[in-house]
């Protein structure tokens, strides 16, 4: 019976891949045929901006055929934010394009992304074209993007969600004493609680501070922009919020937060009457693909130009896919540093930091690239730890008020699986040794008093070393930037007062800031590094990656989020400079 269990469980498998490779191939085929045709925008246009469940991320290509919708197994599609914003800028400029049909109540992203998008969508508005909102649940994100239109739309039956930010630390002290596997802790800083977790049952009071604060100073930011664009007060706007007055979607039309209950259909209809059809005729759509197509490069021409690098993920030694690759990021600042057509290079950050020794090596090679043209640091939604590491030296550093950063600290964790091997495992060890310190941090036995003096101490040289880079790059003293520093994470509008940044801004702030300095404001063009992998390749990476993810959600159901976090301590190699804990905000 097993025997014809698996014969059976084969021949099913093949056959749901035949299936898939078919779907999956006819799916290509039609992307890239419909790419390859000349896209025109007809008169009576609508750009729609269909953003559910999406995620955003700092750019995804634009020359190669559109798979942002076409997901496998059940993966989350990535939506670039590079192209959201000039679709929206081709859309304002082009006079076919008469208004915006947003739907992203359940679109995720950070803060600083979703106010940069929602600051390209107000200047859209001065254009005097018309946006229009309609969603069937504003998750608070969404509602915070969505709330820039001039009229919202909810489902009679729908669902929305506005009631502040909370985020939630997960620990995992009780896990391992049950294991018996010792956590050793370095760090240096209060506020760098990365360690928190794994040593405590709760944060800390300097935890707590810290994410009280940037917490607030993120909500305040939704709130005076939402009420803004509403026409409700701060103080009533905040009153909703705090006590989630909108329970009922007939809540959100009282305290006007959406401008009626109705059906996508409904919402159609409305667009056909300010376009000046008939409930008969079809509304002309374009996508964000095809409106990009239609746009030409900005000054495409030109031998001036701007490189952006795009700084995305953990920071890691070597080349790893998915990260911020020390080997590979040192070679593409030292390509734009060494081509005389680069007049200015823009480093964009998002980054919650990671290794010690990667950040280093990144800096290095930006302090070189800076002794020879301008390096402006463009920061996203986070960049923190050893994201604001690499952005220290910059000549000019640019952030969102609501960008994530800060986080002047460092940290080791260590782990003593003794007991566990031991007890748990009936596993021993024997070791033989030349030296005192031959089997230095070994993770079978506890560490001794002499490995924990040696290891702290070159917890604090890094630390010492981490100071010096960013006091030597904001023009102050050491003795200052302990002030703000030991670990603490701070939004942009604090970082700003703190001196930690310059300006607050937007990516095109910081490309127009660079451009200046090298002195090509009215003649440049924008390149993007690291060069995009081909897309079948990408395609190919995702489907893996949706395959593995997949298994593992249908296995471990509502701990899959623990999982993720437990797999993330894999990540902590060496010395690491890093946020002081998985933030999740919601």
């Amino acid at each position: 019976m097993r025997f014809l269990g698996n014969v059976l469980a084969v021949i099913v498998g093949l056959l749901i891949f035949s299936v898939m490779s078919f779907f999956i191939l006819a799916g290509i085929i039609a992307v890239i045929s419909s790419s390859e045709d000349e896209v025109k925008i007809k008169e009576n246009t609508v750009l729609v901006l269909d953003l559910e469940g999406r995620v955003l991320v700092e750019r995804t290509s634009e020359d190669d055929p559109d798979f942002s919708s076409f997901t496998l197994i059940g993966g989350v599609p990535n939506v670039g934010l590079i192209s959201l914003k000039k679709a929206v800028a081709t859309a304002k400029e082009n006079e076919n394009v008469k208004g915006i049909f947003l739907k992203a109540g359940t679109f995720v992203a950070g803060q600083a992304g979703m106010k940069e998008f929602r600051d390209v969508l107000l200047d859209f508005k001065d254009s005097g074209k018309f946006i229009v909102s309609y969603g069937e649940y504003y998750s608070e994100g969404g509602y915070y993007l969505s709330s820039v239109a001039d009229e919202i739309y909810i489902n009679p039956s729908g669902l929305m969600e506005f009631n502040g930010f909370a985020a939630e630390v997960v620990f995992f002290k009780g896990m391992f004493e049950k294991l018996e596997i010792e956590p050793q802790i370095f760090r240096v800083g209060d506020f760098k609680s990365a360690v928190e977790p794994f040593m405590l049952e709760k944060m800390s009071p300097e935890n707590r501070l810290q994410t009280e604060s940037l917490l607030n100073d993120l909500n305040q930011t939704l709130l005076q922009e939402v009420g803004d664009s509403r026409g409700i007060s701060l103080e009533q706007i905040s009153e909703i919020n705090s006590k989630m007055l909108v329970r009922k979607t007939k809540d959100a039309v009282d305290y006007k937060m959406v401008d009626g209950l109705w059906y996508e259909d409904q919402v159609i209809n409305l667009l056909k009457e300010k376009l000046g059809l008939t409930e008969e005729d079809k509304v002309n759509t374009i996508n964000v693909t095809n409106i990009n197509q239609s746009s030409k490069t900005k000054n495409r021409l030109s031998k001036n130009r701007i490189a952006v690098i795009v700084a995305e993920g953990d920071i890691m030694s070597g080349e790893r896919e998915g990260t911020i690759g020390s080997d590979k990021f040192r070679e593409e600042i030292k390509k734009a540093r060494k081509d005389k057509d680069i007049k200015a290079i823009v480093l964009r950050i998002n980054s919650p930091g990671g290794s010690a020794l990667a950040s280093e090596v990144i800096w290095r090679e930006l302090e070189e690239a800076k002794k020879e043209k301008p390096l402006i640091a463009s920061m996203g939604e986070v960049a923190a730890s050893g994201g604001y590491y690499i952005a220290a030296g910059a000549d000019t550093i640019v952030a969102q008020p609501n960008t994530i950063t800060g986080s002047i600290g460092i940290f080791a964790l260590w782990f003593n699986a003794q007991g566990f091997l031991n007890n748990k495992l009936g596993i021993t060890t024997d070791v033989v040794k030349t030296g005192e310190l031959s089997d230095f941090l070994s993770p079978t036995r506890k560490v001794s008093e002499t490995e924990k003096v040696i290891f702290q101490g070159q917890v604090e040289e890094g630390y010492d070393v981490f100071l010096t880079r960013v006091a030597d790059g904001r023009n102050k003293s050491k003795e200052e930037i302990m002030k703000i520093a030991s670990g603490r994470v701070w939004t942009g509008n604090q970082a700003l007062q703190n001196g930690l940044v310059d300006v607050l801004g937007s990516l095109e702030d910081a490309i127009n800031i660079a451009a200046n300095k090298a002195e090509v404001s009215d003649d440049f063009r924008v390149i993007y590094y690291p060069q995009e992998k081909p897309w079948f390749e990408r395609l190919l990476g995702q489907f893996s990656n949706d395959v593995q993810i997949f298994y593992q959600k249908q296995k471990l159901g509502s701990f899959y989020p623990i999982y993720q976090q437990m797999e993330n301590v894999k990540k902590y190699e060496g010395l690491m400079v890093r946020m002081p804990y998985e933030l999740i905000i919601q």
